[in-house]
């Protein structure tokens, strides 16, 4: 092992980094020296106002004070919104970007990830009071994927006192936030204004995709003593609801000459080299979610100078779902001998494809127009939790010190029981309508359940399930200076042990299992679709029936070869100095961080003998952060720094294997921690109370940032039961680049009404072009997540009884990842939620909330506009709340 403290190729940016913060610091304090002496903005008049506008102060009054590019929300912000968890909320920042799932699977009806800048979302650090959190996933690709992006849907709205957003790097926040880092603050029991302080809030959720009602409860209790100097918070909530999902799905797009095809390509030579759709499913998604959990926090004043705070947190989330799939299945048409009676081609791309109602090859038996996977997974669920000592001690009158040890957990399990019905032969066929509208899709015995006479039943099984644990501590101290232009000293040290282990276990499916007599029952059909043009009401299988049958016809092994266990090791220690330059404040600082990382994968399918690869690596992190008081209202910021995130868990480690298509994905063990040299540059105008106009430029330059090449390698098939070879795509460095542009406006009208609004431009793109890329293969080098345009408006009106709030999100077309070897990209999608409350009494208030009204479809595509990925529509959510405070 050799420790790196600067990569290859790395070394320009870092000199270019050392540059610029150097002339930034020059400009910024040569330029104070010429100006004349202003007076310090007027502090923040004490507000009186409450709710909206209240939030609104005290969010823009904290942006304001800071040293470095932040953004803040309080929970009035939060309770104001038909905000369901911190994502919900922060979606409405400049520059933050949600999505509603971990990865390519589509979206669900609740905003689940976060990320910065326009960049992947394991480029953003979220920590809890300043601590990491572990979380774990339900769905079994995000399971695999094992990323470090915390899943948001398993932190409610109430739990949270505010959020700040940090955009710039300084010494003293944990490393591992290339983009940044979202600091998520909990309500704390010495914060409250009475001694005794009870919350409660009682809704009912309706999901027009579900069309059923949930209710939802949470509800909080702080006491604290008469001097201030104890205090108990507890917090607790229970919180149900229905999703369904409809959606049309790609899942197979090949050239025609890939597949079993030869009878096809003799009759028709000129479909060679095209693209054709080899399944395409009719989807059916159902949830039922149930959120549960509670925190406990225990702040003491021992005395002026010490104090302590013992706090625990824990959410479950059970997630049970089923996917139903009616699949039209050319694939196994064609292979069946079957030929097209026509068809449509535009460019590379068959855009319509007709087999005829009677079979044409010689033996129609094997022929099979479409299939049916009913897949499920009857005891998902994710969790997260910690425990968490904060301290803090007064050594003199300039030295103090502060800490915090703590440990946190998160698991992710998820069954797979699929039960698999290949159709009978019958017409059938397609027509696409690019990404504006879902194909028209047509079997003929869709509405019945017809399996044909060879091999006409099948499934399989699969368990997954991943426990991700960190052990911290670290201790941060304060010196103050006798030295007017540094008046504080900053420093401290932190170490943390972090581990992950993934495993699985494969089911096989009985012989008996396999017979139609021995199906699951429960035979119905899918609802009605909102979709346009899919099939209208084909059979399907109860999910209960299914895992019922799994569990009579199933017996599971334990599978090694996507196993996987990670050990990391990280210890770091900073320096970071105030400044007080006249006019011009800020900081400057410095970290250091070791990390020490080893991988345990490619075992053999049969044994746990896997391959363990160690690296170790050294960084310097360096920031400079100033802040220059151009006028009494008017705030010029600079800030330079160098960042840090470390590769998702899944990109190190994980081995992913569809055996039905033979593609999969690999971890890279060796790969490099993602390094950036970030720059920005901001004004900010505080034109009156609780107002602001504010324009920000940034430009990220990525070193080593984390993109997916091609290979082919062997693994044991278990469809198949031998060795067969896969289609990979692996993880590996290369360089990127991101900049941007960030606009605020946020207008207290008065009289009660207001409005915010944003925009965000962001131009980012691989540039190192590395080898067996998409982006030097093809020319495609769009970064994951990058949305060219996002923006934020929403108009309020409050007064003492009523309030009312309207908000519009909107993020344009990003690459949402990689799906069987092909880019998927997602089509721009806006959000329209709206609020309303009522203040029935002084403690006693009536909401009225939605989410999602302008029922919005998600779109996404693989690779060219010509062949769509996927079409998803969850619905709109109505809630219908009560809420009294004592």
């Amino acid at each position: 092992m050799q420790e790196q403290h600067i990569y290859p190729g790395c070394r320009p940016h870092s000199t270019r980094l050392t540059a610029i913060a150097f002339a930034v610091a020059t400009l910024a304090l040569g330029a104070t020296a010429h100006a004349q002496e202003q007076a310090a903005a007027p502090a923040m008049q004490s507000v009186t106002v409450a709710g909206i506008r209240a939030s609104m102060a005290e969010s823009l009054n904290q942006k304001r004070r800071a040293d470095s590019f932040v953004e803040v929300i309080t929970s009035e912000d939060i309770g104001k919104m038909p905000d369901k968890n911190v994502a919900d909320s922060l979606q409405r920042v400049a520059g933050v970007s949600v999505a509603t799932a971990g990865g390519t699977e589509g979206g669900f009806g609740e905003n689940d990830r976060v990320s910065l800048r326009a960049t992947p979302s394991n480029m953003t650090l979220t920590t809890l009071n300043g601590h990491t959190v572990s979380s774990g996933d339900w769905f079994n690709q995000n399971i695999n994927s094992g990323g470090r992006s915390v899943s948001y849907s398993l932190f409610p709205a109430e739990m949270i006192g505010q959020v700040v957003v940090h955009k710039s790097s300084q010494a003293d926040l944990i490393e591992g936030g290339a983009a940044g880092t979202v600091d998520i603050e909990t309500r704390k029991p010495l914060s409250f204004k009475q001694k005794l302080t009870a919350i409660g809030t009682a809704e009912a959720v309706y999901g027009t995709g579900a069309g059923k009602f949930d209710p939802q409860v949470s509800a909080l209790v702080n006491w604290k003593n008469d001097s201030n100097t104890v205090g108990i918070l507890a917090q607790a909530f229970e919180q149900k609801q229905s999703l369904r999902r409809f959606g049309q799905e790609f899942l197979w797009w090949d050239k025609v000459e890939n597949i079993d095809s030869a009878a096809l390509l003799a009759a028709h030579p000129d479909l060679r080299g095209k693209y054709l759709s080899l399944l395409t499913g009719s989807a059916l998604f159902q949830q039922k979610r149930e959120r549960q959990g509670g925190s406990l926090d225990v702040q003491v004043k021992v005395s002026q100078d010490f104090g302590f705070d013992i706090s625990g947190f824990y959410s479950r989330m059970n997630a049970r779902n089923s996917n139903a799939n009616y699949m039209h299945a050319p694939v196994d048409t064609i292979g069946g001998g079957a030929l097209p009676s026509a068809y449509t081609i535009s460019g590379d791309t068959v855009t319509s494809i007709t087999f005829p109602a009677v079979c044409s090859a010689q033996n129609c038996s094997k022929a099979v127009s479409s299939a049916q996977h009913i897949i499920a997974r009857p005891s998902s669920y994710s969790d997260s939790g910690y425990v968490n000592l904060d301290w803090n001690y007064r050594a003199s009158d300039a030295l103090s010190f502060k800490g915090k040890f703590g440990k946190t957990e998160g698991t992710g399990f998820s069954p797979d029981i699929a039960y698999a019905a290949n159709q009978a032969y019958s017409g059938s066929g397609y027509t696409l309508h690019g990404i504006d509208a879902p194909a028209s899709i047509w079997v003929d015995n869709a509405k019945t359940y017809t399996p044909r006479t060879v091999e006409p039943v099948g499934g399989w099984a699969f368990e997954t399930s991943a426990t991700d644990k960190e052990t911290y501590g670290q201790v941060d101290g304060s010196y103050v200076t006798p030295w007017t232009t540094l008046p504080n000293l900053r420093f401290g040290v932190r170490a943390a042990d972090h581990n992950r282990i993934h495993e699985g276990r494969s089911g096989d499916v009985s012989d008996a299992g396999k017979t139609v007599a021995n199906n699951p029952g429960g035979l119905t059909s899918y609802p009605s679709s909102p979709l346009s043009n899919v099939l209208d009401g084909p059979w399907t299988f109860a999910p209960d029936a299914v895992a019922a049958w799994g569990d009579k016809y199933v017996t599971y092994r334990k599978t090694y070869n996507g196993q996987f266990v990670i050990s990391e090791k990280s210890k770091a220690a900073y320096l970071m100095g105030d400044l007080n330059f006249e006019s011009v404040q800020g900081n400057v600082g410095v970290r250091y961080v070791r990390t020490d990382v080893e991988v345990a994968n490619r075992s053999p399918e049969a044994v746990w003998d896997p391959v363990r690869t160690n690296n170790r690596y050294g960084n310097f992190l360096p920031s400079l952060n100033l802040r220059r008081e151009l006028g009494p209202d008017l705030t010029l910021r600079a800030s330079a720094s160098r960042t840090l995130a470390r590769p998702d868990i899944g990109t190190l480690g994980n081995i992913d294997l569809n055996d039905l298509t033979l593609n999969g994905s690999g971890g890279n063990p060796n790969l490099k921690p993602i390094m950036s040299n970030n720059f920005d540059l901001g004004l900010e105008w505080y034109f009156k109370p609780r107002s602001m106009v504010s324009v920000g430029l940034y430009k990220m330059q990525i070193g080593s940032y984390i993109t997916f090449g091609s290979s082919r390698e062997q693994f044991f098939n278990r469809r198949q039961n031998k060795i067969t070879t896969y289609a990979m795509t692996s993880a590996l460095n290369t360089k990127a680049e991101v900049q941007g542009l960030e606009l605020q406006y946020i207008h207290d009208l008065g009289n009660g009404f207001g409005f915010n609004t944003n925009y965000s431009y962001a131009d980012g793109k691989e540039t190192g072009r590395a080898p067996t890329s998409a982006c030097a293969e093809h020319n495609n080098c769009d970064m994951v997540g990058t949305s060219r345009n996002s923006a934020n408006g929403g108009v309020f009106f409050e007064n003492a009884k009523f309030s009312a709030r309207i908000n519009y999100s909107y993020r344009s077309t990003y690459l949402n990842g990689l799906d069987r070897r092909s880019a998927i990209y997602q089509g721009g999608v806006g959000n329209l939620s709206a609020s309303l409350q009522y203040a029935i009494t002084e403690n006693l208030s009536l909401s009225f909330e939605g989410k999602n009204l302008n029922d919005p479809m998600l779109v996404s595509w693989s690779g060219s506009k010509d062949r769509p990925s996927a079409f998803y529509k969850n619905g709109r959510q109505f809630f219908l709340g009560l809420r009294a405070k004592m």
